[in-house]
């Protein structure tokens, strides 16, 4: 019998069997937003569905059993032969698979695919964020192979298939498969160019044998890779940077020569296996597009995935709010419950601004894919722009809202058993994936120099909430001196990407979201009011209006 002293009360109960997609009201207002009537309904289902499943006790355990055990590296099996496999915990395959078999991997054959599955990524990454590594990869494949046809028609019906299935086995043998992405090298990083990976022609047009290593390679067990090498130039071929693709498993069942040297020990991401890879001159590739054209092959899979970046970051700051918001609202202290105290309410009040304005243009930016697959150039153009800035703000935004909300459990927050910890140390990860901070705002500044269409299209956009507040107006403005003086524009790109991307958001907030939203992210993130710590907000705006919006009703 427990002693008297150990009863438990004034604790939160854990926030579990709930519809994460209908909860979410900056969502699920979204997609209806940007989906057809004649689709709503069925998206609404399928996303409900997903969300349950995100929501349960199941999906849950699954996340914390995938990070508690992380993956392990097999190089050699019994007999000594290189294997270089990886090995994961069940509950890493059952989050992969139902990831898989809800379309998160199939955006490209749906009506408003980009938008469903943006959504969907939104809501299921909610459960564990590591597993996403490989869903985005396989994803944002299907852009890059379209650059050659052939590769195209056998690769694209099983990067877009709901199978899941794990086994290395030939292409041709596989229902469903995977793909992950090396691109940098330890002497290049972000500047690829400098890697040092050759690639040699063999007498087959279009295959190769690589050379090199990839000090990061993304789901490396996965079934197939887009790597970048320097082709040689012989043969006729003109050589350079080109991308080419690297099955794991050839033709004839044998195993492509993939030396895994070791995995990543990371911060966090820890149920995700990240590694450095050699390829040691029998490695076989295929070409994909151009010699010398890597980068434009592959920077079709670049921007998806920084999609996913943002999208990724938002899912995290909703899910660190919900928790927030939820524990506030059972916790009382100091006489009555934490989330009527008004101190309180300013912090949780800020916080679900933040994450309103991340979910709402992730769900806009994947309305223009949508678009943009279908041939509007406008939105083609925006995206060019709004990618890079959205990527730039958003993740950097995520790790000082859940580190604020983890503050708002107190000691709980802490403590791994309560879930903030593993969100706190998932929540860089995304603004140094795909190219930190001064890699998107310097794209930023290539597609305001070399592509004006980009910058029409930006302004276009964000000018549609023009006249709706005068804080909004100004902040247009400080945007256009900004561009008026491109004299050490680069020392300012940070400055200038941050306020783009604010002003948007804050388009956005105001086209979409309801008033007393729209008005605390003008006057706290586009004012004079604007504050430099979370729950700094002016204390005459609706703050109890935008924490009962966050709230999860359980």
């Amino acid at each position: 019998m427990a002693a008297s002293t150990h009863t438990v009360t004034n604790q939160a109960p854990p926030l579990v069997g709930y519809d994460v997609f209908a909860a979410d009201r900056a969502l699920s207002e979204g997609v209806a937003r940007h989906t057809g009537a004649e689709h709503l309904e069925e998206v609404r289902r399928e996303l409900s569905q997903l969300g349950r499943a995100a929501g349960s006790s199941q999906g849950q355990k699954w996340g914390t059993q995938a990070n508690e055990h992380p993956p392990v590296l097999r190089t050699h099996d019994r007999y000594g032969r290189r294997i270089d496999e990886v090995e994961f915990h069940p509950a890493w395959n059952r989050l992969l698979g139902h990831a898989i078999s809800s379309g998160l991997t199939d955006a490209w054959t749906r009506p408003y695919g980009h938008l469903r599955r943006t959504a969907g990524f939104l809501v299921w990454t909610q459960t564990e964020s590591g597993h996403g590594c490989p869903v985005s990869m396989t994803h944002a494949a299907v852009p890059a192979l379209r650059a050659d046809p052939e590769l195209a028609a056998v690769w694209e019906p099983r990067l877009t298939s709901r199978v899941y299935e794990p086994e290395l086995l030939p292409r041709d043998e596989k229902p469903g498969a995977l793909f992950g992405m090396g691109m940098t090298e330890k002497q290049g990083g972000s500047d690829v160019r400098a890697n040092t990976t050759r690639a040699e022609p063999l007498d087959a047009e279009g295959e190769y044998l690589l050379t090199g290593h990839k000090w990061f390679c993304s789901a490396p067990m996965s079934d197939g890779f887009l790597v970048l090498a320097q082709a040689s130039a012989a043969r006729g071929g003109s050589g350079g940077l080109t991308c080419f693709l690297l099955p794991r498993v050839l033709p004839d069942g044998i195993r492509n020569t993939f030396l895994i040297q070791r995995l990543k020990n990371k911060l966090g991401n820890r149920s995700n296996a990240s590694a450095e890879v050699e390829f040691d001159g029998t490695t076989w590739a295929r070409r994909v597009g151009e010699e010398g054209r890597g980068v434009a092959t592959i920077i079709g899979m670049v921007a998806a995935t920084r999609l996913d970046c943002v999208t990724g970051s938002a899912a995290q700051m909703r899910q660190a709010v919900a928790q927030a918001v939820h524990h506030a609202a059972y916790r009382s202290a100091f006489g009555g419950p934490l989330i009527d105290k008004p101190l309180m309410r300013n912090v949780l009040a800020d916080l679900a601004l933040e994450s309103e304005a991340a979910t709402t243009l992730a769900l806009r930016l994947a309305a223009a894919y949508d678009a943009a697959e279908g041939g509007d150039e406008d939105e083609r153009n925006l995206l060019r722009l709004a990618v890079p800035t959205a990527k730039f703000w958003v993740t950097k935004r995520c790790p000082p809202l859940v580190a604020e909300a983890l503050e708002c459990l107190g000691g709980n927050g802490y403590v791994e058993d309560w879930g903030m910890a593993r969100l706190l140390r998932e929540s860089p990860l995304n603004s140094i994936w795909e190219g930190a901070g001064n890699v998107q705002a310097l794209d930023v500044l290539r597609a305001l120099q070399r592509e004006p269409a980009a910058l029409n299209a930006f302004l276009v956009e964000v000018g549609r909430g023009r006249g709706a507040d005068h804080r909004l107006d100004a902040a247009i403005k400080d945007v256009l001196t900004e561009l008026a003086d491109l004299n050490g524009i680069e020392a300012r790109a940070r400055r200038l990407v941050e306020r783009m991307a604010l002003t948007l958001q804050g388009s956005l907030l105001l086209r979409f979201a309801p008033p007393e939203v729209a008005d605390a992210f003008c006057a706290s993130r586009l004012g004079r009011d604007r504050g430099g710590a979370f729950g700094t907000l002016p204390h005459t705006l609706d703050l109890a209006s935008i924490v009962e919006r966050a709230r999860v009703p359980v």
